[in-house]
């Protein structure tokens, strides 16, 4: 079971959907790395850094974190019925569950420094949808969040109402339900599921943070249930960042400076990053998936090979996911060679 011992901190893996992977998380602060000139900082040290590298923030980010704030005030006298709640919607490679993330962590900072003295506080709790899930599949998920044991011969109803008594006693004011695109309310499985998560949010006292893929053209939000859900949320839009209007190009810019300030490559130039931004949206369509993807790659190619510099040689030479891959480089990989002159 869930324990609120903030000291405890683990070697081992645990993902961010159980209370230690969370936990681990929220009492990680980002601390500033060491000088590129520090010498003790080996490069293996360099490596674990590039791979995890930087987090930063992004419009999107600063909308869903102003609508989720008004919307725990607004639920917050809610003693029952239609609570509101958000959906974060848009591509894949977009950093929808990265914004997700970062807003459970500040809730739940924010959240520890309002009661610094009260013990058995959760204040967030983090799940994702788990593929053709069920009804018992999904609060299975809430459980094992929670480190509640589930014996074989609960049932469904059981774990549901154990799980609803355990939030409500540890004041649980944030639930972020991460691919709820995998929802397919065509099939039972699927409608039951839904039906399921709405149940919760009436259950729970808390605001209901939903994500996904596109999922205002999914099943989610069709027929009777898909109104019902439409009325309660709000949906924002994590779009790839454009790169048109002086303002488009501005906010890029910043990003990607800031990835260019990060970096800590004994040979890297402050500022080459920058030179390439224009190249580097091409590359990812804006997405910010592709785009961390793309330079903690390079970095971590540099390291090995010892150049410890981006060059876009070295930029071009990097595979990205299937998506940017398609959008970028499909039309010169299958340009068609020019015919020999007789």
């Amino acid at each position: 079971m869930v324990t609120t011992d903030e000291s405890t901190t683990t070697s081992t893996f645990s993902p961010l959907t159980t209370w230690d992977g969370w936990q681990q998380f929220v009492n990680t602060p980002p601390t500033p790395p060491p000088d590129t000139a520090d010498q003790e900082w080996t490069r293996e040290q360099r490596e674990d850094y590039h791979a995890r590298f930087v987090v930063l923030k992004t419009p999107a980010m600063d909308t869903i974190s102003t609508a989720v704030r008004r919307l725990l005030l607004l639920n917050r006298g809610q003693q029952g019925g239609a609570r509101r709640g958000l959906i974060i919607s848009g591509p894949a490679t977009t950093g929808k569950t990265t914004a997700m993330q970062q807003l459970g962590r500040t809730v739940h900072l924010a959240d520890r420094r309002r009661h610094p003295t009260q013990d058995g506080r959760l204040p967030v709790l983090f799940i994702t949808v788990p593929p053709s899930s069920t009804p018992k599949m999904l609060i299975s998920e809430f459980a094992r969040f929670l480190g509640l044991p589930i014996p074989q011969r609960m049932n469904q109803v059981q774990i549901t109402n154990a799980v609803c008594t355990l939030l409500c006693e540890m004041n649980t004011q944030l639930v972020l339900v991460d691919d709820v695109h995998l929802m397919d309310t065509r099939s039972r499985a699927g409608a039951e599921t839904s039906d399921q998560l709405k149940y919760l949010g009436e259950r729970i006292p808390a605001t209901f943070v939903y994500s996904g893929i596109d999922v205002e053209t999914s099943p989610l939000l069709t027929g009777v249930r898909g109104a019902q859900l439409a009325g309660r949320f709000k949906i924002v839009r994590n779009q790839p960042l454009r790169y048109g209007s002086s303002a488009d190009k501005q906010i890029w810019h910043d990003l990607v400076h800031g990835m260019d300030n990060a970096l800590r490559l004994r040979r890297h130039r402050p500022g080459t990053l920058l030179t390439h931004a224009a190249y580097l949206h091409a590359r990812t369509s804006g997405r910010m998936g592709s785009l961390s993807h793309l330079i903690r790659e390079a970095a971590l190619v540099s390291l090995l090979d010892d150049t410890e510099k981006i060059t876009k040689q070295l930029l071009e030479q990097i595979e990205l996911d299937t998506t940017a891959e398609q959008h970028t480089r499909a039309p010169r990989r299958h340009r068609t060679p020019p015919q020999r002159q007789p």
